[in-house]
């Protein structure tokens, strides 16, 4: 059976892909890499406190089959711009090179919409500049997914993400052709297909919203 690494577990996508894993009788363990102590009882999860300062420490941990990349942060809870650089950019980039590194055959990251490596903005710039060190590394198999607003629930209030989500769900209808992938998305729907990815065989490995939507049936 498979080892999954799962980075950002405790988060509104991780939470629900750890539940998934636990189900799912293709892996016999989970290593869960956190920054402060969490408690799962399952047999298959193994805890890892992990330094994210030093990240090359983990290095022997950063082993298994498949690696699950759901990690993030906001201008709010990382108001300083380096840190925010460091944990959106610098971090899943190192990840992304010790997996490599490391021999694990899948590597399925949380994206966003409309992601660019030459955006005006951090957060699309940043995402944008780690899809591209993903596709540098040629990983076996490679998941990008890049979802529109991620609907439920959150252990933190994001006032501005609820409204726009709101205003989301209200357009909705008229969100058709190139504009499906605008449409908001449950978080277990993105979970299902990060799992997916890694049990199926894939034509491409960038998914917009909508796609995200069909790879989770699969």
């Amino acid at each position: 059976m498979k080892i999954a690494l799962v980075f950002g577990s405790t988060g509104l996508v991780g939470n629900q892909l750890v539940n998934l894993l636990i189900e799912s009788p293709n892996y016999g363990k989970v290593k869960l890499f956190v920054r402060s102590p969490v408690n799962f009882d399952n047999a298959k999860i193994e805890v890892i406190q992990t330094d994210f300062h030093n990240l090359s420490n983990h290095a022997d941990d950063i082993q298994g089959d498949d690696c699950f990349y759901c990690m993030g942060t906001t201008k709010k809870n990382s108001p300083d711009k380096s840190e925010y650089k460091r944990v959106e950019l610098e971090i899943p980039k190192e990840i992304a090179q010790i997996s490599k590194l490391n021999s694990v055959k899948t590597f399925t990251f949380i994206s966003s919409g409309y992601a660019n490596p030459k955006h005006s903005g951090d957060y699309l710039r940043y995402k944008g500049l780690v899809e591209e060190e993903l596709k540098k590394l040629k990983f076996d198999k490679l998941g990008i997914l890049r979802p529109s607003f991620l609907i439920g629930d959150r252990e933190e209030s994001r006032i501005g993400e609820k409204i726009g989500i709101i205003i989301f769900k209200i357009l909705s209808p008229i969100f058709i052709g190139s504009l499906k992938k605008m449409k908001p998305i449950q978080a277990q729907i993105v979970a299902k297909a990060m799992l997916n990815i890694s049990r199926n065989d894939l034509t491409k490995n960038t998914f917009e919203s909508n796609e995200i939507v069909e790879l989770s049936k699969k």
